[in-house]
């Protein structure tokens, strides 16, 4: 035995008689607990050189079956772990209940201390045969764990560096470990970080798996972070009962324990029913809409995913508890209202959603883009999954490369001590949005195209790739093919990407625009309170040419709901430069100059609404509408038609084809061709 391992054992025997080594041990109180147990409990000789101990291969296997739901996730997880700690010299293991290695993912650089030391898969880790240790601890203290060198009990195991967070499942057993070992110097701690975050990930995904069958209310207290790694997952019944919650709901809640609220009604914990979030998710495409906690009055955000096997839904009636009765559109469904283009485009969607095609969106800024890559990922097979969004244009250039690839701890100067997973490997197993791909950087666009080619990634500062599973969807406003030619934009890339693509109108041109209208003000209401729009203040809002398209019309219902004194909105709860640009516009074919009220002047007095176009016989109301509102912006330009297009955003090719259509002649030629 080693001079260092000989003062080890005696180091050990001084802390456990005279309890008084706690100030010596980096790891404090629970380090000592452990060696106490480790002496006086299971007799373990600090210096023993026993053989490791480990269990029969069919045992194993039968170990392993019995994990199956954690082991399919925790190897993706695991993955990607290593992959992070790739060249540290470290391995990845996974052990059940009682310490038992199940699955083990190890670095080279380690194999020689791995075999000394009996991490392997079969072995058992537990606390008591193998003394103080990442694993085994971690097991008896339910919490993660750092065990660095000489914190261990066993002298064979002092030149061991261990990181370990428990995994729980949602009754709040103990059901196995994480562990990150290896022969590092120093204790990591960044190293726990990761750990612990790889272990909320597993949790997580298990839960969402273990009841896909059932409702999940999925939430978190800022909107942006449901569907990502801190959200909370609550399963429901078909009747809105509590099944199950995951750990980060109940700490999100403040509650001790499962118990707390299984087999409550969800009303119990927020202030809306169960149908209400079920109307509230397919309304608003499941997006997330706000909810308050019964008892806190806390506001959160969240959305009600539905069963994954049920091909219908049926909801309680109202006023009874009985289960079911309506249909549940999928959240592709609820993107058009009839509109020919997003009726093509979702069933085009839909037929291409789990295939591996790229998907472009294109649209200006406002269309939906991301709601509808958001939609096709809830209506696919990787709902369940993360959706993870970035925009290519808001992140300065020189950290786009950070941000989507990730780096390790320590990859440059002034990078976060624990490193950082990229949204490429966060989104692994679901789906990447990357909304303006026309705005990222010409050196980076090479990079991703890599990525997109071989399926696997390599984070800044790390060695070893890491297989990707991901579905890509890009969206952008930008002509690409101008971009193209101006070499602002990779051609090979270009192609690679456009698998699919679709264009999403501006709302100014959707053939459902009234429905749309009024679809939007029942998302923007709140639960079970439903505004309603009068037919004059409905065409009005058909009238505007809405340059910020759904986002801005969204805004604006968004704030006069909010400011509304009844539940029935009509042009007086129009703001004052919305009824000035619809009173200089003219009323819609058929409606009375009456119905559209004047703005007030800048005096105070009122200004003259504009006379009525002309009859335009053969034309519907909203083309009507729309012809007189054209007339304007060519009259404005003095039948310029480059600039009408311009201004509308519009090509020249379209413009034609309005003129045409709505019968639209120039004052000096004959009808337009």
């Amino acid at each position: 035995m080693s001079k260092f391992a000989v003062e080890h054992v005696k180091r050990v025997h001084s802390v456990v008689h005279d309890r008084m080594g706690a100030d010596c041990i980096g790891s404090g109180n629970r380090i000592t607990r452990s060696w106490i147990r480790c002496l006086n409990e299971y007799h373990l000789n600090p210096d023993s050189c026993a053989e490791p101990e480990v269990v029969a291969p069919c045992e194993l296997q039968e170990r392993q079956h019995r994990l199956a739901d954690v082991q399919a996730v925790a190897k993706v997880e695991m993955a990607n772990l290593y992959q992070q700690l790739a060249g540290s010299g470290y391995a990845i293991m996974l052990t059940d209940r009682e310490g038992v290695l199940l699955n083990y993912f190890g670095d080279p650089a380690f194999t020689h201390a791995a075999s000394r030391t009996g991490l392997m898969q079969g072995a058992v880790w537990s606390e008591r045969v193998q003394g103080t240790n990442g694993m085994g601890t971690c097991l008896v203290e339910r919490r993660p764990i750092t065990v660095h060198q000489d914190e261990h009990y066993l002298s064979r195991n002092i030149d061991l560096s261990c990181a370990a967070a428990p995994i729980f499942d949602h009754d709040g057993a103990l059901v196995g470990v994480l562990d990150a070992s290896g022969e590092s110097r120093l204790a990591q701690q960044h190293t726990l970080a990761l750990v612990s975050m790889s272990v909320q990930m597993i949790e997580n995904r298990v839960f969402l798996h273990q009841f896909r069958h059932d409702f999940i209310l999925r939430f978190h207290n800022r909107s942006e972070f449901v569907g990502t790694l801190s959200e909370g997952a609550i399963a429901l019944s078909v009747t809105g009962v509590v099944l199950a919650a995951s750990r980060a709901a109940l700490g999100l809640l403040g509650y001790a324990s499962p118990a707390e609220v299984v087999g409550r009604d969800v009303c119990e914990l927020f202030n809306i029913t169960f149908s209400g979030l079920v109307d509230s998710s397919v309304r608003r495409a499941f997006h997330p809409v706000p909810i308050f906690e019964v008892r806190s009055n806390a506001r959160f955000f969240a959305v009600v995913y539905q069963p994954v096997a049920a091909s219908t839904l049926r909801r309680p009636q109202r006023g009874t508890d009985d289960t079911l009765a309506l249909a549940a559109p999928a959240a592709l469904d609820v993107l058009h209202a009839g509109d020919p283009i997003m009726r093509a485009n979702v069933d085009t969607a839909k037929r291409v959603m789990e295939r591996n095609v790229a998907v472009v969106l294109l649209g200006e800024t406002g269309t939906g883009k991301e709601r509808f890559a958001r939609a096709m990922h809830l209506s696919s097979s990787r709902a369940t999954r993360p959706f993870v969004a970035i925009n290519c244009a808001s992140i300065p250039e020189s950290l786009v490369e950070s941000e989507l690839f990730g780096y390790r701890a320590g990859a440059f100067t002034g990078a976060s001590k624990e490193g950082q997973r990229g949204k490429l490997l966060q989104a692994n197993g679901g789906t990447l949005f990357l909304d303006e791909i026309g705005d990222m950087p010409v050196a980076l666009q090479a990079r991703l195209l890599r990525v997109l080619e071989e399926r696997e990634v390599v984070p800044l500062g790390g060695e070893a790739p890491v297989k990707l599973d991901i579905r890509l969807i890009s969206a952008t406003h930008c002509d690409l093919a101008h971009k193209i030619e101006n070499g602002a934009f990779r051609e090979d890339l270009y192609y690679r990407l456009q698998g699919v693509t679709f264009t999403m109108p501006p709302l100014r041109e959707r053939g459902d625009r009234g429905a749309l209208i009024r679809q939007l003000a029942r998302e923007e209401s709140d639960p079970g309170y439903p505004v309603e729009l009068d037919d004059s203040l409905l065409a009005m809002l058909e009238r505007q040419r809405w340059p910020g398209n759904l986002r801005q019309l969204r805004h604006l219902l968004r704030t006069m709901i909010a400011l509304r004194e009844s539940d029935r909105l009509t042009v007086h709860n129009l703001p004052a430069e919305y009824r000035h640009n619809l009173a200089e516009a003219g009323p819609a074919c058929g409606t009375p100059l009456a119905a559209v009220p004047p703005a007030p002047a800048a005096g105070g007095t009122m200004m003259a609404t504009s006379p009525g176009a002309a009859p335009c016989p053969g034309l519907n109301a909203f083309e009507c509408a729309e012809r007189d509102v054209l007339l304007q912006e060519l009259k404005r330009h003095q039948w310029n038609l480059s600039g009408v297009a311009r201004d509308l955003h519009i090509s020249r090719n379209t413009l034609y084809r309005k003129l045409q259509r709505l019968n639209i002649e120039h004052p000096d030629k004959s009808l337009f061709h």
